[in-house]
């Protein structure tokens, strides 16, 4: 199941993904709404849909599932609140790497 796919009627507010003032924000894939699952993996359940053109924190990072998207492959997962993790091949970072603390 591919990490982009669309869920009708499941999808956040447009814009920025809630975090704290002053926090460092990531955007997503252009022209892609970005799953939202409960651990690092596309076997976790789906929480939501993030919309086109959002910028989410990034908490920590996590391996997990190895994914292709947009950014490459990879089996980052990026940690955007307390259980809620999205792809890193769909986050813009400008790394092939962690650009945060892993997840404890």
């Amino acid at each position: 199941m591919a990490d982009n796919e669309a869920v009708m009627g499941d999808t956040a507010d447009e814009g920025t993904v809630a975090s704290a003032a002053g926090a460092v924000t990531y955007p997503t894939a252009p022209n892609h709404q970005v799953n939202v699952r409960s651990g690092p993996g596309t076997h976790h359940r789906l929480i939501k849909v993030l919309p086109y053109n959002t910028r989410v924190p990034i908490r920590c990072q996590r391996h997990g599932e190895k994914v292709s998207g947009p950014y490459g492959t990879t089996d980052l997962w990026d940690c955007i609140a307390p259980g809620q993790y999205v792809s890193d091949a769909y986050v813009r970072t400008g790394s092939d790497g962690m650009v945060a603390v892993p997840c404890g």
